[in-house]
């Protein structure tokens, strides 16, 4: 199959803008666009055997091996995003929250049909993986403050990139939300901004720890239980869409250790409720508006997406065949 490079690198830009919005999961764009499965069976191939691919083949060999032409394009669209792109998208958070969160919602939301359009036949028994899904999307941001109790400041950097790397790789599950209720949030974004080269080593050691454990098992769920993996990132997505409904209300809060606000629990209104509170516009029109556009963006992906043929390399290839 031609590699679409630039396609890649846009895909890689949207992960990495999506990254940075607190609600939102990069791993919902890759999945929207037809890369999912492909991204997390590549990630998995960093390991011991790529010096054994090296040794067998060269260069050539571990360029193969690797998926190097999928991956070098798209990690380059999310480096890219991060110092750039991502600096609107949080610039859009502060000054347009509900026009933006209308938008993730609707993106969200119609990822719910990427799924159900997966090819797998809906069985009962995947109600037990999409209710687990559902409930740690509500359960995990409450358990993450836990992480500041380990004293160590750069044992919690580590911990915190490892588990928000591995949150960024599930659709629905919003690794800077996670950040957010960690009280490291602005920790995170200021080091990028800064050029904070520790922080950064060690938030970013913490995230190839993670890459390299969750990868591998993602791509074991996804190759022995596709069916009940895809029902349980269902329910991942459908257990953040609250975080992105645009009319709320900050019910608690807690303030991080640099006074950063970390939410606790929302209240959900509807759009006359949230004028009314407010004394604000709840720019219904236009939220509604980018709700349908988000939603219609994802249809749209996905459709494209089914066009492209599935891994290129052996190894993801086998990996899917098994399936």
């Amino acid at each position: 199959m031609k590699r679409q490079p630039v396609r890649l690198l846009l895909t890689g830009a949207g992960m990495g803008a999506a990254d940075a919005v607190p609600g939102v999961s990069g791993g919902t764009i890759a999945f929207i666009s037809g890369i999912y499965e492909e991204l997390i069976l590549t990630i998995k191939q960093f390991g011991p055997g790529a010096f054994g691919a090296w040794r067998q083949g060269g260069w050539s060999g571990l360029v193969e091996h690797l998926n190097l032409a999928f991956l070098v394009p798209l990690f380059a669209g999310i480096v890219v995003s991060l110092f750039s792109v991502a600096h609107l998208a949080l610039w859009l958070m502060e000054a347009h929250p509900l026009l933006l969160d209308g938008f993730f919602f609707g993106l969200v939301a119609a990822s719910a049909i990427v799924v159900s359009d997966s090819g797998t036949r809906f069985k009962l028994r995947y109600l037990f993986p999409l209710g687990v899904g559902l409930l740690l999307a509500q359960w995990l941001p409450g358990l993450m403050p836990l992480v500041s109790t380990l004293g160590n400041e750069s044992l919690i950097l580590v911990v915190a990139g490892s588990i928000a790397i591995s949150a960024m790789l599930l659709p629905g599950v919003s690794g800077s939300f996670l950040l957010l209720t960690m009280g490291l949030y602005s920790t995170v974004m200021e080091a990028v901004r800064g050029l904070d080269v520790t922080t950064m080593a060690l938030f970013g050691g913490g995230c190839l720890i993670g890459l390299a454990l969750f990868s591998r098992l993602l791509s074991w769920l996804l190759t022995h239980h596709r069916g009940s993996t895809l029902q349980l990132l269902l329910g991942f997505i459908i257990g953040s869409l609250p975080v992105l409904w645009p009319w709320r209300e900050l019910l608690r809060y807690q303030l991080g250790g640099e006074g950063e606000m970390i939410p606790l629990d929302y209240r959900y209104l509807l759009p006359g409720d949230y004028a009314q509170l407010t004394g604000e516009s709840a720019q219904l029109i236009g939220v509604i508006a980018l709700m349908a556009f988000g939603a219609l963006l994802v249809v749209m992906l996905h459709r494209r997406g089914l066009a492209r043929t599935t891994p290129t390399s052996p190894q993801t290839a086998s990996a899917v065949e098994k399936e």
